[in-house]
């Protein structure tokens, strides 16, 4: 990965959040946001991380593991989670890990915890409601909230625009929420020639055509954990949790709604401090 893709990737993300208004961006120690809303008027807060790449060759992906199971943990422990979310790259190319990977790792989460699949999971519909108990595109509620989980590959790790069929049922189900987080592990639009995502205007304009959503969340690329957008549309990041390439650290998001459904997210790194892009909108 060339240092010059690094900074055309960082310096894109940064133009977009400075174009929309109405976007404030802030630093603050993790202490003094967990505060800040400790008055329990959370309507839901969540983890989300990505790219564990479990099995890499010639890195420490059990460490890593374990590390995020941790980290997770005691982020709970502080400021309590509704859930988690691993958007996809659970494992490296070896399917036949996927159930190693949740029991010995994910299921040790003191909250529940989603998953969906990315270019190298390599896993079927079968296999992957197998080991989680539900398909590779998958919707639930908590809250109030909807969250729809979409596949964007197939078993040879191609990458794929998310089912334009379950988008459009799963999008339909949930219009009369106020709130709607979509969660993609390969984005559906190309913000500069360097990306390697998906071209997909339909499921752009799908997106853009229901205003109760209000995020997308994804993840593979190891070196972005900030955000982009379409029209209005925020689509965030959140680094990576193993693999041998990106972010210097290892990381996850938070995302918050209070009961007035304004949103809160920021990116947390390994060492905790401080919290990285935090948006409100």
């Amino acid at each position: 990965m060339s240092s010059r893709r690094l900074f055309i990737k960082s310096g894109l993300a940064g133009i977009a959040l400075a174009g929309i208004p109405g976007v404030v961006s802030a630093l603050a120690p993790v202490e003094q946001h967990v505060l800040s809303n400790s008055a329990g008027k959370l309507k839901l807060r969540f983890a989300i991380a990505s790219d564990g790449h479990y099995g890499q060759p010639d890195t420490p992906f059990k460490k890593d593991h374990e590390n995020i199971i941790q980290w997770l943990n005691e982020a709970h422990h502080v400021s309590p989670l509704n859930f988690v979310i691993i958007n996809g790259d659970l494992v490296h190319d070896r399917p036949e890990l996927l159930k190693e990977v949740k029991n010995n790792y994910y299921d040790r989460l003191k909250v529940p915890f989603y998953a969906i699949p990315g270019n190298h999971d390599h896993a079927d519909t079968a296999t992957w409601k197998s080991v989680f108990g539900y398909e590779d595109n998958y919707s639930f509620e908590n809250n109030g909230i909807g969250f729809i989980l979409a596949n964007t590959s197939n078993t040879k790790g191609t990458y794929i625009a998310p089912n334009a069929d379950f988008m459009k049922r799963e999008l339909e189900k949930f219009k009369d929420l106020k709130t709607v987080f979509v969660i993609l592990h390969i984005p559906p639009h190309l913000w500069g020639p360097e990306n390697s995502f998906v071209d997909s205007p339909e499921t752009v304009s799908l997106l853009h055509s229901y205003p109760n959503v209000k995020a997308v969340f994804h993840g593979h690329d190891h070196n972005l954990d900030a955000v982009f957008y379409t029209n209005k549309l925020p689509h965030f990041f959140d680094s990576h949790i193993g693999g041998n390439w990106g972010t210097s650290y290892r990381g996850y998001r938070i995302v918050e709604v209070d009961e007035a459904n304004k949103i809160t997210t920021y990116q947390v790194n390994a060492s905790k401090s401080p919290l990285l892009n935090e948006t409100s909108f």
